[in-house]
């Protein structure tokens, strides 16, 4: 990324070089600042600012930053973005730990509740008309899939999840007005989801997509829940991604059963528990 910016230099404009140079004299601050002190830095306006960020291929300031911190992060590639090669196993514990918990509060922080409320309003409604919901994803995508069809099994909804390209589209060929489909990606740009995607949404289904902003898939659904984490897809292990996918499941699973309500979900889940019981040792 570094290097793609100094080769883009010369054929920017001045004040946009500006920025340029001050992202490569300090790509980490860069990363860090607010975009008042980084203009103050170049000596350019805010939307001078964004503008490069643009000029350079990304969907703006938030974007540019978010792949500047992966790029320049010095971690383990394909392991852990902040684990050091030479790092004892304590050290290992508390980044990975550390890392997670970074990634949970900048989501609580960034996450659109009225994105969050239209994807619970699609759930609901689909669940109320006996409609169908379906979890879309592969790879570890398809695990948080498949656990969502749990959680959501739980509550007594009609739910599927499919991690097999092929069933996807069939599937999402099958969907009409009224369904539900989420497709969960770390990336958005694997081609089976898009795809899936598409063509659930050209036959009338509402598409919830949980994945990276400025993505194809990002694009594709009728709500996004933005998953964004300073952890680049291409080179490292998609841990965080995943918890971040797995809470997001939660967040709408949790807001579904409020929607079903206690009177109806309470003496069934305590049925279920019932029945259970003699799953287990004393």
């Amino acid at each position: 990324m570094l290097d793609r910016i100094k080769a883009s230099l010369t054929s920017l404009a001045p004040a946009e070089q500006r920025v340029g140079e001050v992202v490569l004299a300090d790509p980490r601050a860069f990363a860090r600042l607010p975009i008042s002190e980084l203009a103050a830095r170049a000596s350019v306006s805010k939307p001078t600012v964004v503008r490069f960020c643009r000029s350079m291929g990304y969907d703006g300031l938030s974007d540019f930053k978010l792949k500047l911190a992966g790029s320049v992060s010095e971690g383990v590639p394909f392991i852990h973005r902040s684990v050091d090669a030479d790092d004892k196993t304590g050290d290992v514990l508390v980044k990975v730990i550390d890392n997670t918990v970074a990634a949970f509060l900048k989501y609580r922080n960034d996450a659109s509740a009225a994105a969050i409320e239209r994807a619970v309003d699609a759930l609901a409604a689909a669940e109320r008309n006996g409609k169908r919901i379906e979890f879309f994803g592969v790879g570890n995508s398809g695990i948080v899939a498949q656990d969502a069809q749990h959680k959501f099994f739980r509550l007594g909804v009609h739910a599927i999840a499919y991690s097999d390209g092929h069933m996807q589209v069939m599937s999402a060929s099958l969907l009409g007005a009224g369904d539900c489909v989420v497709v969960i990606s770390n990336s958005g740009r694997t081609r089976d989801l898009v795809d899936a995607c598409e063509i659930a949404r050209r036959n009338g289904a509402t598409t919830l997509v949980i994945t990276a902003s400025g993505s194809p898939l990002a694009n594709t659904g009728h709500v996004h829940l933005a998953a964004d984490h300073p952890e680049g897809y291409d080179r490292y292990s998609p841990m965080v991604s995943r918890l971040l996918h797995l809470m997001i499941i939660d967040i709408l699973a949790t807001n579904l059963a409020l929607r079903i309500g206690g009177k109806k979900l309470q003496p069934l889940l305590k049925d279920m528990k019932n029945n259970l019981r003699s799953k287990r040792y004393t």
